[in-house]
């Protein structure tokens, strides 16, 4: 995951049980490329992933809410001036946390524009009409909360992520 972890889960440590150092199972990340096929690759590595885990039986879900997120991320933060040149890592980047009870999944991308326009998790009677916000109506569904933050320091853009509570 790089130096920039901390940065990037501090958020999600805010307004949640403290999680202790020594329940953490285990971290991966992939790079994936600003077109629409690194949806599958996004999906692909998460099924490893959780079969690494143990967690095959969460797949059905984590799956959906990653494809909703990399697919957010492909198309409203990632356009074609966004791919990545000979020797730089691409603009979209999914990571895998997992602790002893709860799972993150979390996209970076490179706008720091808020996800889904007026989507709010809050009004989900309202957003059911929307044209936009509908990819995180699902997220909201099926992950157990989810949010964004802006990225600070030398990276420039955003992190969406949702979390899902495992059973012990």
């Amino acid at each position: 995951m790089g130096t920039n972890g901390s940065t990037m889960l501090e958020p999600l440590r805010q307004g949640l049980p403290p999680v202790d150092p020594t329940a953490v199972s285990g971290s991966a990340s992939c790079a994936l490329p600003a077109r629409y096929e690194a949806v599958r690759g996004a999906r692909s590595f998460t099924r490893s992933t959780l079969a690494q885990w143990g967690l095959e039986d969460r797949f059905d879900d984590v799956a959906l809410v990653v494809s909703e997120l990399v697919t957010n991320a492909l198309r409203h933060a990632a356009g074609p001036e966004d791919s990545a040149r000979p020797g730089e890592e691409p603009p979209v980047r999914l990571h895998l946390m997992r602790w002893s009870t709860r799972l993150v999944c979390a996209v970076r991308d490179p706008s720091e524009d808020k996800p889904g326009g007026d989507f709010s998790p809050e009004r989900t009677d309202e957003n059911c009409d929307a044209e936009s916000g509908r990819g995180l109506f699902l997220v909201d569904s099926y992950s157990d909360n989810w949010g964004w933050h802006p990225l600070a320091g030398r990276l420039t853009g955003k992190v969406v992520w949702a979390l899902f509570l495992l059973q012990d």
